[in-house]
């Protein structure tokens, strides 16, 4: 068993089945972790597509060969399995799923000791070059298989980020996309004073909804219209390994994630009083200003989540947001997580006795942005390079923690390249003036297309 495997990406292990990914790429990847890690016990575990039972079990049969014990949690998310990990003192955690991409896709993510990440620049070349240099003989001692599918651990430790008593009997529009929340959501449920109105919500491989990526339009509505039809208070959306959850408010507006980062920095700073908050370079001044009014301390880092995490680390922050819809927690081993930041949200939706659109209006309108818009240029290097040359001459401040950014006094842009694409992607935001955001985002955008 060697040969070259072609479905290690940027962070994890993602391919259609089963060309790219099949039960013995998985056992050899399953395998190559555990050697790897040099692992006594694994956490394991799939999500809901029709392929993952199978892969998984193959991954299980490769660390277990290894010479390391296999504790799988059965179908889970991919925060059950960070969760898994620290909590249960696991070596490293695997969990197969492909997240939001198409039902013929699967895949694997990876984490290391206490839930830390394994990526392209930490790990990941290692598994790949062990997985593709083929195996000899099991080990000695053949790993222990422990089925372990009691989630009431994880379930409480949810529920530790805040006081159940306090929530006010709000009517919650919950989208599962094709089932892979359901069973969260089902077991939280006889804790709140909620109502749920659930769609989507049983878990279901077929994926007869679609993909479940809540950023795609076409995917929204459902959403959108039942929070207005059922009059809810609040809809919330999961992709399909829940690491990622939507808001759209009780209008049923979907809510850019860059305020979401706000929120639930004023969340933590409530009940903290102080504390590290880590934010991504590509909108900022929204999440600083709410940090600095309650006395936090604002961080920057490069986006991606292995940078996140570090930095969160390294400040021992309180949480970290992306605008992309990715929530850090640090005692969640500074992990992301789809089900904190909704339970943080109806928290505080509770407390300050407002709807979601109130909260956010004031927001909206001291900091407006244009939204991330994705341009396809033919070198998107020489476009960056000729935007910073053109607005640093200008006055502009220059950040190149990620891509370029520039600040002026009154607006903003941030310009980062694709790492898969011929594509740019644009961040601008202003102090209270659309007027003006609408003027630099055109100016911008006919830099990048070349007509100006």
């Amino acid at each position: 068993m060697a040969g070259r495997i072609d479905c290690f990406k940027a962070y994890d292990v993602r391919g259609r089945v089963p060309d790219q990914l099949n039960e013995d790429v998985a056992y050899r990847i399953g395998r190559a972790f555990a050697s790897w890690r040099q692992a006594r016990s694994i956490a394991v575990g799939h999500d809901i597509r029709l392929t993952s039972p199978a892969l998984c079990s193959a991954a299980i049969e490769g660390i277990r060969d290894a010479g390391s014990d296999a504790v799988h949690i059965g179908q889970c998310g991919t925060e059950e399995i960070y969760f898994a990990t620290f909590h249960g003192g696991h070596d490293g955690g695997l969990v197969v799923t492909a997240s939001h991409n198409p039902k013929d896709f699967n895949g694997m993510k990876f984490v290391r000791e206490g839930a830390r990440p394994v990526s392209g620049d930490a790990g990941l070349p290692e598994i790949q070059a062990l997985a593709e240099a083929g195996f000899g003989a099991p080990a000695a001692r053949r790993g222990e298989l422990r089925q372990a599918p009691d989630k009431r651990a994880y379930i409480d430790h949810l529920l530790s980020y805040i006081d159940p008593a306090a929530l006010r009997p709000l009517r919650v529009v919950v989208n599962a996309g094709n089932g892979g929340a359901g069973p969260v959501v089902d077991l939280l449920e006889p804790h709140l004073p909620l109502e749920f109105i659930k769609l989507q919500h049983q878990p279901d491989g077929h994926f007869p909804n679609g993909v479940p990526n809540p950023l795609l339009e076409e995917n929204r509505q459902v959403t959108a219209d039942a929070v207005r039809a059922q009059g809810a208070d609040l809809g919330i959306a999961w992709d399909g390994d829940f690491d990622r959850c939507f808001f759209f408010d009780e209008q049923g507006e979907f809510v850019e994630g860059y305020y979401v980062v706000g929120l639930l920095a004023e969340a933590f700073l409530r009940k903290h009083g102080s504390g590290a908050i880590v934010h991504d370079p590509r909108l900022i001044w929204n999440t600083r200003d709410i940090v600095a009014r309650l006395g936090g301390r604002a961080v920057q880092s490069r986006t991606g989540h292995a940078f996140i995490k570090q930095v969160m680390r390294d400040h021992d922050a309180l949480y970290g947001g992306e605008m992309s819809a990715h929530h850090y927690f640090r005692d969640f081993a500074y992990c992301d997580s789809g089900m904190i930041p909704w339970l943080l949200v109806v928290e505080l939706l509770s407390q300050r006795g407002q709807p979601l659109s109130a909260l956010l209006a004031e927001r909206q309108r001291a900091y407006p942005v244009s939204g991330e818009i994705n341009r396809e240029v033919a070198d998107p290097a020489a476009a960056i390079a000729a935007a910073e040359a053109r607005y640093a001459a200008l006055g502009g401040a220059v950040d190149r923690t990620d891509g370029v950014g520039i600040s002026f006094a009154d607006w903003r842009f941030n310009l980062r390249m694709s790492n898969t694409e011929p594509l740019v992607r644009l961040n601008v935001e202003t102090r209270g003036d659309p007027e003006l955001l609408a003027a630099r985002t055109a100016e911008l955008l006919a830099l990048l297309d070349g007509r100006t």
